[in-house]
């Protein structure tokens, strides 16, 4: 089956070699609303294409990062069922946490991609070899993205980013035959 995405080649030259990929919660991975229980839990929603996405990327040797400035008990159940196992939660100060990350899995920052909606994860974004930012995010975060998608944060924003690393990783393909 040959593949129907597209993807510009400068892009694709841009985001090849990234080996992990560094994700906000609030904005990204959701749509930055914040529901609360009567009980005062809060509550998310998370997109099932995104969900994928995030698999896909560990199966095709790219490490997801999540790195939050808040705590919920429904994110880590999330990230679990997804075998995400390196987040850092409650977390303003991002960068740190990044490197932490990278030291971690001995990489660098010219291996890592970021994707952010607002002003905490700009200076993760800066220092990334590729920066994502999904359509809804705060214009300072458009201006500094390598790619921006065509979807919301919490609506696909985050497969879109996926597939980008996934082609740029030469993996697509291949990962989508097991499906055909």
């Amino acid at each position: 089956m040959k593949p129907a995405l597209r993807l510009d080649p400068l892009l694709l030259l841009k985001a090849q070699g990234v080996k992990v990929a560094f994700f906000d919660v609030d904005g990204v991975l959701t749509d930055g609303g914040l529901l609360f229980s009567e009980t005062g839990e809060t509550l998310k929603r998370f997109n099932s294409l995104d969900g994928h996405g995030l698999k896909l990327l560990q199966e095709a040797g790219v490490t997801p990062v999540v790195i939050t400035g808040r705590d919920s008990k429904p994110l880590r159940v999330r990230l679990e069922a997804l075998g995400i196992v390196h987040a850092h939660f409650g977390t303003e100060d991002k960068q740190p946490a990044a490197q932490q990350s990278l030291t971690i899995l001995g990489l660098n920052w010219t291996q890592a991609a970021a994707m952010g909606d607002d002003w905490p994860d700009l200076p993760v974004m800066r220092h990334c070899a590729f920066s994502c930012a999904p359509a809804n995010a705060h214009v300072e975060v458009l201006a500094v993205a390598d790619h921006v998608t065509i979807a919301r944060g919490g609506d696909g924003a985050v497969r879109e980013f996926c597939d980008v690393l996934l082609v740029a990783s030469g993996r697509y393909v291949d990962l989508l035959e097991k499906y055909t």
